[in-house]
């Protein structure tokens, strides 16, 4: 039998209503004032959390790593997947940022760290959770 949690003054699990989480993930292409506009449309639709994306891209990253096919049909050919992941990447102060408007929209902030050092700063800002990645 699955035991209900709580996450953020919620309880999650059987008999309890549907915890909805927005992707954002890296939908914000980097930028900040789209990751707030991501936020908003999570509050508009009634998300309970928006989730994005945390990385730093030479942790994840060889330099000469290729990119997988559907990043190639997005991207241009001539980016390689480090600098991309480097554009899409958001530092420390703008995921504070993020949390922080999180907050004042009364939405919860939620990540997925791809690395330890990421899964430390998350812990440290703090969030209330986060997503282990599915590749891991």
């Amino acid at each position: 039998m699955v035991t209900p949690i709580e996450i953020a003054g919620r309880r999650v699990g059987p008999d309890q209503p549907c915890f909805i989480i927005a992707e954002a993930g890296v939908n914000h292409n980097g930028d900040q004032k789209l990751a707030k506009q991501l936020v908003d449309v999570a509050v508009e639709v009634g998300a309970d959390a928006v989730k994005f994306q945390t990385f730093n891209a030479e942790r994840l990253v060889t330099p000469d790593a290729p990119k997988a096919t559907y990043q190639l049909e997005t991207t241009a050919a001539s980016e390689s997947q480090l600098e991309m992941l480097r554009r899409l990447e958001l530092s420390p102060e703008v995921q504070r940022e993020l949390m922080d408007y999180c907050r004042q929209r009364g939405i919860l902030f939620m990540s997925t760290p791809f690395d330890e050092e990421s899964a430390d700063f998350l812990a440290e800002l703090p969030v209330e959770v986060f997503k282990i990645p599915s590749g891991e």
